[in-house]
């Protein structure tokens, strides 16, 4: 469960990052009342940290797929 909220944060960090690149608009920001609110920061230390746990995907060794029902794929 961890690792998908990891990684919906991380997309959403890739997203609002495309976003700036693209159209110089912070979506966290604008939701949140600026960079420097504390709700935002707070939403990119969530997403930084979700960056930091997604690292740990990439050194795992192969899992058993789990649909959520307790069939593993």
């Amino acid at each position: 469960m961890l690792d998908r909220i990891a990684l919906v944060l991380s997309i959403i960090g890739g997203l609002n990052w495309g976003l700036v690149g693209i159209f110089q608009f912070d979506l966290v920001a604008w939701i949140c009342g600026g960079q420097t609110g504390i709700v935002s920061r707070i939403i990119y230390i969530l997403v930084g940290l979700a960056s930091i746990w997604c690292i740990s995907l990439l050194f795992r060794d192969h899992e058993l797929l789990d649909d959520g029902i307790g069939n593993h794929a």
